[in-house]
């Protein structure tokens, strides 16, 4: 497994600003507002010939006042403990804090190697400021600018013996395999409204608190991935923000958690889709379902706190009928009735998040398309239009993630009626036990592409 490296500091000295430098790409949300980074996220880092496993963390306040502040601490304080390294970030503009220090101390306690940088050091004030860090006894602070890029060499040069000395350890004890990151990999995006229990759900499938949970709304900013396993299935996990209606996003940070949770939900494979059972699949649920159908997404509808329904068996019956009715794309998505606080059901979801990722994964042998194409269209063949009737020839998929499939016939789709190419792709998922799955019919006008390479072969 590639070694571990956890940034730790106060809160708004740019632990963001460097992870997002480190992994390439805007992972983590960059705010001057303290307090944006909540979860601690992870990314596979790369300086210059260095490739680590690199955790952000929130900002670290372990005297904090307030109940949010403390679990904070506490979830950068387990990061810690999972990495093989500390990156202690401090601020050299502003110079050295008395939190500073008071983290520095902590960190003296953890027993755990730490890196001191100093960062914003674009000039050579900061430069003299940041000298003030050798008085908190963690050796020689390097000097870098997450934002410009600088001292990223010096960086290296600072981590690369802790990393060889990670890494060697992890080769002899081997018992710290890494997990396999092939194609096979469910990515499993959990969306919904704010408080549905997103976040504790996930929680509740790693067995540990890995995410911020409480009453509070808002809790979950960034969309966090993390790896897990279940019953022989590889997973990334990812809690994402809760979406509302746009009208009501109205701050700028709560902006980009929502275009952070969209951007989950467009490199997903399945989308868990978490509604509270007590006011069901609302307009914005609908929203939500409809963009991820949008995108060609797998779909499945936890119905969490199913513990608090006075009536299950009229609350399920009402959620199917606006399930059929309210999504324009697939009125068949499978709904798992769960509670997140009970346990009840989470092992029947995950079956059903599985089963619909193998059926959007599906590739149907051409042959049996087109005895599928055969039968469906003699049992009820495509209505005239014009006074043609129109033949559709041959069928073939032409991908998966989700299904496509390709018609050939001998007139553009737009003069088959509607309901007739319902008729089509209600037959096909039901033969092909493609339900709860998006799938694409797409007409060519025109002869089939096949007929002349096989009359040339006979």
């Amino acid at each position: 497994m590639s070694p571990t490296v956890a940034i730790i500091g106060r809160p708004n000295v740019g632990k963001s600003t460097l992870f997002n430098r480190l992994v390439g790409r805007r992972r983590a949300l960059v705010d001057d507002t303290p307090g944006v980074t909540r979860d601690r996220l992870e990314g596979r880092a790369r300086l210059f010939d260095l490739e680590f496993r690199l955790l952000d963390t929130a900002g670290l306040e372990p005297e904090g006042r307030d109940t949010l502040a403390r679990r904070l601490a506490a979830q950068s304080l387990k990061a810690l403990e999972e990495a093989d390294l500390g990156l202690f970030l401090v601020d050299a503009r502003s110079g050295l804090t008395p939190l500073d220090e008071e983290i520095a101390h902590l960190l003296r306690q953890q027993r755990k190697p730490v890196v001191l940088a100093a960062n914003k050091c674009e000039g050579r004030r900061a430069e003299a400021l940041a000298l003030e860090a050798f008085a908190l006894g963690l050796g020689e602070p390097v000097l870098l600018s997450a934002e410009h890029g600088l001292g990223l060499d010096e960086l290296a040069e600072a981590l690369r013996p802790h990393l060889e000395a990670a890494a060697a350890a992890s080769v002899q004890d081997g018992s710290r395999a890494e997990g396999p990151d092939g194609s096979s990999t469910i990515r499993l995006a959990v969306v919904g409204r704010p408080n549905t229990g997103k976040s504790s759900l996930v929680n509740r499938l790693l067995g540990e608190e890995r995410l911020l949970t409480g009453p509070e709304p808002g809790l979950t900013r960034d969309a966090v991935d993390l790896r897990w396993s279940w019953q022989g299935r590889d997973f990334t996990l990812v809690d994402t923000a809760g979406l509302r209606k746009r009208a009501r996003i109205g701050e700028r940070l709560e902006r980009a958690s929502a275009s952070a949770a969209v951007r989950a939900i467009h490199r997903a494979d399945v989308v868990l889709l978490m509604l509270d059972a007590t006011a069901a699949l609302e307009k914005q649920d609908t929203v939500i379902a409809n963009l991820a159908l949008e995108q060609g997404k797998a779909l499945v509808l936890a119905a969490n706190k199913w513990d608090l329904v006075e009536n299950p068996r009229e609350c399920l019956a009402e959620i199917r009928h606006r399930v059929t009715h309210r999504l324009g794309q697939i009125g068949d998505v499978p709904v798992v009735t769960i509670s997140v606080r009970t346990g009840r059901n989470l092992d029947r979801l995950m079956k059903t998040v599985c089963e619909v990722f193998d059926r959007w994964s599906r590739r149907i042998p051409t042959g049996q398309l087109n005895r599928w194409l055969a039968e469906v269209v003699a049992r009820h063949p495509p209505p005239m239009t014009g006074g043609r009737r129109s033949k559709i020839r041959y069928a073939t998929q032409v991908t998966t993630q989700p299904p496509e499939i390709l018609l050939f016939s001998n007139r553009p789709a737009r003069e088959l009626p509607a309901s007739y190419r319902r008729y089509l792709l209600r037959d096909l998922k039901n033969r092909f036990d493609l339900v709860g799955v998006p799938v694409r019919l797409e007409f060519r006008a025109g002869e089939n592409p096949y007929a002349r390479g096989a009359a040339g072969a006979g």
